[in-house]
């Protein structure tokens, strides 16, 4: 049999622990020591709630039974002559998708609008170093998505959506460290993602599957309820069967190509804001009070959300040790986003602060239909961009943080990690009123809830506006087609369905199995 038992630790204790065995006897009161063949740890998370930080341990031990070696969760064969399906986009969900169709016997063939993950590198350095947008490669555009360079947090509230154990083994099985199985609040880091990417790709097309670079999608020709080609590039036309679109949130000219097609979408609600970044110590002190330095301790996230007159304000994807990073997807527009490495080791936290954003917001836009949530997060990243003069490339507009909550000009910047260069800027000004008003009292309150939180040694940068799809791609709920066109299938961020790198493979493999059904039938 196999029983799990959980134990709570000091954390100083828990490099004393040597013997899993010896524990499961304590624990599950088994005498003989020779019944127990096996005991791992599967869960561990941090409790530092109170001034004596715990450790939560969850072990597995197998009593009476030898263990038995878990299968790859994905079984690759080739599949170089088997149906086809087409998937649009490389990011989680395109990928799991391709991995999810070889498992099932069917020919994956990708196609990237951006470069592949190495590449790609090579246009973030111009970015960062030289503030040179590439619209094709960029943060968002490229081999792995948007999580590849922006951080690769695996943490999911998706598990009623699908297998999330699956998803975490199937990096493990391309080179992730198995903690990430491990850990409560798993990561992977920008560093070390882009070479798991690489070793996904390397099976998808070792095992028959096809991925194109460079490749954009540029016109859908359908008849009646049913997709019968694509374009590539406004120049290659290719028949399908079966279309999975995962072209994540920020392609909006794939947005902008179903609505003049007349091919079904819905604005939606998102989340518009700014980054604020602290120094990690100070957020350490904040979290871990007199632990603030104790080595065993990880740099110190947090979670906060607030309602302000209705509506949530809140943190989003928080990174400890982390930078800020521009996140433009085409010239003069202004976009921050946030990563860590996998050591979190920076002198800096940085985390998304966001305001819901709904219909009622993005009524002056309702000339461009159900784009109009869209253009109403165009419209603030442009004036981001022009609110610095002369701004001839990624410079963002920056505010003390007690300055932004008091309405007034900061004289000058502390440091940040926010590499093409932050300059001061009255931001209460520049975001839309109803959203700086709710941020300044929000900020106040997080004051509040956490000792030394508002400070001017803390700097907030704009705009914080790609946290979702300001667009939805609406779908049959058991069927995962589209609503209108029976052989598409639009998946992840991007269709409005996910929110992260798990959920989106989830649902790019979810995808899948609704498509070998329907081959089957």
């Amino acid at each position: 049999m196999i029983k799990q038992f959980d134990i709570k630790i000091p954390i100083e204790a828990e490099s004393t622990l040597t013997s899993p065995v010896r524990l499961a006897s304590k624990s599950l009161r088994i005498k003989e020591l020779s019944r127990i063949n096996s005991c791992k740890l599967v869960k561990r998370s941090l409790d530092a709630r109170k001034p004596e930080i715990k450790v939560n341990l969850r072990y597995e031990a197998y009593i009476d039974e030898e263990p038995v070696k878990a299968p790859l969760p994905f079984d690759l064969k080739d599949l170089s002559q088997a149906e086809p399906i087409h998937i649009i986009g490389a990011g989680p969900g395109g990928l799991f998708a391709a991995l999810q169709a070889i498992h099932q016997g069917l020919k994956p063939i990708v196609f990237e609008r951006g470069k592949d993950v190495r590449a790609r590198r090579r246009d973030l350095a111009k970015l960062n170093k030289e503030q040179i947008v590439n619209s094709e490669s960029n943060y968002c555009f490229g081999e792995g998505g948007a999580g590849t360079y922006s951080d690769g947090k695996l943490y999911t509230r998706s598990k009623k959506r699908g297998d999330v154990k699956r998803i975490l083994a199937g990096l493990v099985q391309f080179g992730a460290d198995e903690n990430i199985t491990i850990e409560a609040h798993p990561h992977i880091g920008t560093n070390k993602l882009p070479q798991i990417i690489v070793a996904m790709r390397e099976a998808i097309v070792e095992h028959g599957g096809e991925v194109h670079f460079g490749k954009k999608l540029t016109d859908i020709s359908y008849n009646n309820d049913s997709i019968e080609s694509i374009e590539i590039n406004g120049e290659e036309t290719i028949n399908v069967q079966h279309l999975i679109l995962a072209t994540g949130h920020s392609a909006r000219d794939i947005f902008e190509l179903l609505h003049d097609q007349k091919i079904e979408i819905k604005a939606k609600p998102f989340a518009l804001g700014v980054r604020v970044e602290h120094p990690q110590e100070l957020i350490n002190h904040i979290q871990y009070h007199e632990n603030y330095d104790n080595e065993l301790l990880p740099p110190a996230a947090y979670k906060i959300v607030k309602q302000v007159n209705g509506k949530g304000v809140y943190s989003f994807c928080m990174c400890p040790g982390g930078i800020i990073a521009p996140c433009a997807t085409a010239p003069n527009e202004i976009v921050t986003n946030g990563w860590s490495p996998s050591k979190r080791n920076n002198p800096f936290a940085n985390s998304g602060i966001v305001v819901t954003i709904e219909e009622e917001d993005w009524s002056a836009f309702s000339e461009y239909g159900e784009l109009a949530a869209l253009k109403f997060q165009e419209d603030v990243e442009h004036k981001m961009f022009q609110s610095i003069p002369n701004n001839a490339g990624q410079q963002a507009p920056a505010q003390r943080l007690i300055d932004f909550v008091k309405s007034r000009a900061s004289k000058d910047l502390p440091k940040c990690s926010y590499q093409p260069g932050i300059i001061p800027t009255r931001l209460d000004q520049v975001l839309p009123g109803f959203v700086a008003k709710r941020l300044r009292k929000a900020f106040d309150l997080f004051g509040k809830s956490m000792k030394g939180y508002l400070t001017n040694d803390a700097v907030i940068v704009g705009v914080e506006s790609r946290t979702s799809s300001p667009v939805s791609i609406p779908r049959d709920r058991e069927s995962m087609q589209h609503t209108q066109l029976k052989n598409l299938y639009p998946v992840g961020e991007g269709a409005g369905y996910a929110g992260g790198i798990v959920s989106a493979a989830i649902d790019g493999m979810n995808a899948v199995e609704k498509i070998s059904e329907r081959s089957v039938e």
